[in-house]
């Protein structure tokens, strides 16, 4: 191809946000059974799904840790820039990106798999060398996902940055269904927890392999199959050495701030997670109790993270991502109102399930626990405890993380480096107060509190400096537009405890404690109930961002 790559035909903002929440929905939908699953097979609160938990996800958050910031907030503007500016629509600029952030990707990597034992014995704190064994078994299988993720949200990124918006929310699809079929087999071929425990003393390396090694897989699957729509855009990406003369001086600057920015807060969320794996060392002393107790150690937290970020991850970082291309565009041509209306729009229409979400979360905290419990009801108890305690923060997630956006649209890194700098020292205080204060059975309660309460700061923060920088950014309707939409949610929640209620889901025998599938059956109605009742409270609160967030659905049903 000689002449420039064809440009992609642009979307509407409804139709892209449309297309990137559903994919995201249906990608969460399957999540949600692949966790359900992982707790059929290996429980919720034992020792194994702790072990598992802490190195599966150890992969995600080293990859944040050293790129995932870089990827996210740097690769956009650059690549839109190269597009607007070069012949060939970016394609020279844009491989050489892609082949020095893989390069990286894969000499990063190489060496965290080489140091999994020590990076296990660190984070594990207070484990037995049993534990620290099957860890350690875990993470070689597990932590060559670091590559993956990063050539995912790469090849993402360019996706993203060419219009073609529904690809990279589509493809975690593929990676719950890759691993869904290999618990569904593991379940078919060693049983189920709850019939056959998985210990310490029972693991064997088929169950390693259909387990970790197949969660490995479908990161795999996910990143690979981006290639095939790179592939339609026309762009003829090629592996490209030499990055000197290309304007990288730019992207380099901005990937300083951002790196520093992503070590920062995850080092200090690494802190937490430390903290949050010492009850898993415990958990034998607490289960020789007459009767056993229940602890929750990094599994009830992280189901509870993944329902309190549920919101965030299906509406937000839809409706950010979109909106984040229009303020940079914006910014780049001084278009300071453009750059305003984005951010406020985002801000109120994400309210719209953002806060609704948490009341029902704090409502339904009981059931979603059970539907994550491995069928045992005192974990579902517990997780839903941690649920309770973690869900305040979900709607100030999505605003700290706009309100960040709005820093990256204007190629400004070094703010949210050092807003992150006030959060984390915030965070690792709260890690060593915890560790130190706490019994192991409060733990991650206290956790989850941190966890809420960093959004908090980090929103609050954000607001102060973007004032002083661009002055007044339409607060007053922002709060009116919350307020409306809090007093929707309460009456919501009102009618959805009633619900409960009545399906005996305050008595620890009732209905909903039964086993998973009636917890579901319970969601199922109180959640219809609940969301019928929602719409009704916010024609009454008259919340306007209602039309806003409906009609890019209804625009994509429609179609």
């Amino acid at each position: 191809m000689n002449g420039p790559a064809p440009a992609p035909a642009r979307r509407s903002g409804a139709a892209s946000s449309a297309i990137m929440a559903s994919g995201t929905l249906v990608s969460r939908a399957l999540g949600f059974a692949k966790v359900v699953l992982i707790t059929v097979a290996v429980g919720s609160i034992t020792t194994v799904a702790d072990v598992f938990e802490l190195a599966n996800t150890l992969p995600n958050l080293i990859y944040v840790l050293v790129a995932g910031g870089i990827f996210n907030a740097v690769l956009v503007p650059q690549i839109i820039k190269a597009s607007k500016a070069s012949d060939d629509g970016g394609a020279d600029y844009i491989s050489r990106l892609v082949t020095l952030a893989v390069l990286a990707l894969l000499g990063v990597t190489a060496v965290v798999v080489l140091l999994a034992g020590p990076i296990v014995r660190i984070m594990g704190t207070g484990w037995t060398d049993a534990q620290i064994s099957l860890g350690v078994t875990f993470a070689l299988f597990t932590f060559p996902q670091i590559f993956f993720y990063g050539l995912y949200t790469v090849v993402g990124q360019v996706l993203n940055a060419r219009g073609a918006f529904g690809w990279y929310m589509w493809a975690p699809v593929v990676n719950n269904v890759v691993a869904i079929a290999a618990l569904l087999v593991f379940i078919q071929q060693f049983g189920a927890y709850a019939e056959a425990p998985h210990t310490l003393e029972n693991w064997s390396p088929a169950k390693t392999f259909w387990l970790a090694a197949m969660a490995t897989a479908g990161v795999v699957t996910q990143a690979l199959v981006l290639f095939w729509p790179l592939r339609r855009l026309g762009l003829r990406l090629r592996p490209k050495l030499g990055w000197r003369g290309i304007g990288l001086s730019t992207a380099a600057r901005l990937a300083g701030w951002t790196l520093a920015t992503g070590i920062i807060a995850n080092l200090a969320f690494l802190a937490l997670t430390k903290v949050a794996a010492i009850p898993t060392g415990d958990r034998a002393d607490y289960l020789a109790l007459d009767p056993p107790q229940q602890i929750a150690g990094v599994t009830a937290l992280n189901h509870a993270s993944m329902l309190y970020s549920l919101p965030h991850g299906v509406i937000g970082l839809s409706i950010a991502t979109v909106l984040f291309n229009r303020m940079a565009a914006a910014s780049a041509d001084g278009d300071r109102d453009g750059m305003v209306a984005s951010l406020s729009s985002s801000l109120r229409i994400t309210a719209v399930a953002t806060v609704f979400a948490t009341v029902a979360l704090i409502v339904y905290a009981g059931p979603l626990g059970m539907v994550f419990s491995g069928g045992v009801p005192s974990a579902g108890a517990v997780v839903g405890q941690v649920v309770v305690v973690i869900a305040i923060g979900a709607p100030f997630m999505s605003s700290s993380f706009m309100l960040g956006r709005a820093f990256y649209a204007q190629e400004d890194a070094r703010t949210p480096f050092l807003v992150q700098i006030g959060v984390a020292l915030f965070t690792v205080t709260c890690a060593l107060l915890i560790a130190s204060l706490f019994p192991s059975d409060l733990i991650v309660f206290a956790v989850a509190g941190c966890y809420a309460a960093q959004n908090v700061l980090s929103t609050l923060l954000y607001h102060l400096v973007l004032v002083r920088r661009i002055g007044d950014y339409g607060l007053a309707r922002i709060l009116d537009s919350h307020a409306r939409i809090l007093a929707a949610s309460l009456l919501a929640g009102a009618v959805g405890a009633v619900v409960l209620f009545l399906l005996d889901g305050y008595d620890p025998r009732g209905f909903p404690w039964t086993n998973q599938l009636t917890a579901l059956a319970t969601l199922a109605v109180g959640g219809t109930a609940m969301g019928v009742a929602y719409l009704g409270a916010l024609r009454l609160c008259r919340v306007q961002e209602l039309d806003g967030f409906v009609r890019p659905l209804l625009a994509r049903l429609g179609r």
